[in-house]
C-alpha cells in the first residue's frame, strides 16, 4: 500500500503545542562529513528563505507555543543575517541554541551573538585526535578551530554542549572524548552513535561499528556518568541497529518537534522527506499554525490510529509511538509498517544481522558530504 493510500485512511489526532523548532537556516556547510543528515540533494542559497521569512516564522513559532529554538544547518553561521535572526529570537523570548561546526566563527562574531541574546552553543566535534577528526570532516584544521571556539564560548560565559558522532572510526577514542569535554568545560555532552539517514545511511558500511563496540561504548558511558554525576551531563544514543526497542521518534511524529528547511518546508522530522508519497507544505503558503495542527503530512502518523500490527496492539504503542517512520520505509518501504528496531517486527533478524555483516568487512571509502547537481526546489 502507498502512503499517500495510507494518509486516507488516518484518523486526524489533535496536537498540543510544539516545543522546539529546528531551523535548518542553510544547508551550506565547508565540512563534508559522511554521515551527515541532511538530505542527498542539498537545498541551495537561492532557494533559502529571506531573513524577513526567518524572522516572520520565529514570531509565528512563538506565538504556537515553541520555546527552544536551535539554529541548524547545514552550517548555520554561513549565513550573514544571523545576528538579525539570534536578535529576533531573543525579542520573543525563545531560548535559542547554536548547532554549529564552528569552523567559520570568529571571536568578534561570537560576542555579537551573545550580545544580541544567544542562550547556548552547541559544537559538533568528529573526534578527540585532530588528525583523524580533520580526515572524518574533509576539512584540514578545523577541529583546532573547534577547540577554540569552545574555549571562548566559555569566556564568554555562554553554556557549552559537545556533540560527538560516534561510528566506527572514533569509537575507541570514546574516553578521551569525554576527556575532552570536561578539559574544555562542557556542561553536556551528547555521544550520539551515528543514525542511518542521508548520507549515513549512503555511507552506512563505512561507518557501522561491531555489536561488541556498541555494548562496550553503553558500559562505557554508564560508568562516566556515575563517576562524573553533578560536573557532565552526557547524553546516549545507541545505533538503532543493534536495538531491541525502537526510540520514540522525535518525541512521537508530530508531537513535540517542528523542522523547517533552508527553503521552507516544514517537516515532523529533519528525514521525514525520505519518505515517498508525503507531500511537505511551505511557510511561504501557509502558516506554521495551520501547517502544524492541519497538514496531512504530519497528521500521517500522529497518535495510534495510522498504526499496523505489532504496533496497534503493542502495550509500548503510546510510550514509542512505532519508532522511526523514516526507518521503516527504508528497510521495509512502508512507512506504516513496525520500525524494523523492535524486535517484534518481522524485520528484525534480518535489520540486526546486515549490521552485523557489514560492520565485520573492512570499511569502504567514504562518500563525503557535498552538493550535486543543481536541483531547485519547487
Amino acid at each position: 500500500m502507498s502512503t499517500a493510500t495510507e494518509l486516507g485512511r488516518q484518523t486526524t489526532t489533535a496536537p498540543g503545542a510544539p516545543l522546539g523548532l529546528l531551523a535548518e537556516l542553510t544547508h551550506r556547510c565547508p565540512l563534508q562529513c559522511p554521515y551527515c543528515s541532511n538530505p542527498l540533494n542539498l537545498e541551495r542559497a537561492h532557494d533559502e528563505l529571506s531573513t524577513e521569512a526567518w524572522c516572520d516564522v520565529l514570531a509565528q513559532a512563538a506565538e504556537l507555543g515553541v520555546l527552544q529554538l536551535h539554529l541548524s544547518g547545514g552550517e548555520p553561521t554561513a549565513r550573514r543575517d544571523l545576528p538579525q535572526i539570534i536578535e529576533r529570537a531573543a525579542s520573543l523570548g525563545l531560548y535559542s541554541n547554536l548547532i554549529t561546526a564552528a569552523v567559520l566563527l570568529s571571536r568578534e562574531r561570537l560576542e555579537d551573538f551573545a550580545a544580541r541574546g544567544l542562550d547556548h552553543v552547541q559544537i559538533s566535534i568528529q573526534d578527540s585526535d585532530a588528525a583523524n577528526a580533520d580526515r572524518i570532516a574533509h576539512y584540514a584544521g578545523g577541529h583546532a578551530k573547534k577547540l577554540e571556539v569552545a574555549r571562548w564560548t566559555k569566556a564568554l560565559n555562554l553554556p557549552l554542549t559537545l556533540n560527538a558522532p560516534i561510528h566506527r572510526h572514533n569509537i575507541a577514542s570514546l574516553p578521551d572524548i569525554i576527556k575532552l569535554a570536561l578539559d574544555l568545560g562542557a556542561e553536556r555532552l551528547e555521544v550520539a552513535h551515528v543514525q542511518y539517514y542521508g548520507w549515513a545511511l549512503r555511507n552506512r558500511q563505512a561507518l557501522m561499528p561491531t555489536r561488541e563496540q556498541v555494548l562496550a561504548s553503553a558500559e562505557l558511558i554508564a560508568e562516566a556518568r556515575a563517576r562524573l554525576k553533578g560536573v557532565l551531563i552526557i547524553d546516549f544514543v545507541v545505533p538503532d541497529y543493534y536495538a531491541r526497542r525502537p526510540k520514540p521518534c522525535m518525541g512521537g511524529w508530530g508531537r513535540g518537534i517542528i523542522t523547517i528547511t533552508p527553503s521552507g518546508r516544514v517537516l515532523p522530522c529533519h528525514a521525514a522527506q525520505t519518505i515517498d508519497g508525503l507531500a511537505f507544505e511551505n511557510v511561504r503558503d501557509r502558516s506554521l499554525r495551520e501547517i502544524w495542527s492541519k497538514s496531512p503530512a504530519f497528521q500521517a502518523f500522529r497518535g495510534t490510529a495510522w498504526m499496523r500490527e505489532p504496533c496497534r496492539s503493542c502495550e509500548f504503542r503510546e510510550l514509542d509511538w512505532g519508532g522511526c517512520r523514516c526507518q521503516a520505509f527504508a528497510v521495509t518501504g512502508a512507512a506504516a509498517n513496525a520500525d524494523p528496531a523492535c524486535d517484534k517486527s518481522g524485520f528484525h533478524a534480518a535489520f540486526t544481522q546486515l549490521a552485523r555483516t557489514e560492520s565485520g568487512r573492512p570499511a569502504e571509502a567514504f562518500t563525503f558530504r557535498r552538493p550535486g547537481p543543481d536541483r531547485r526546489v519547487g
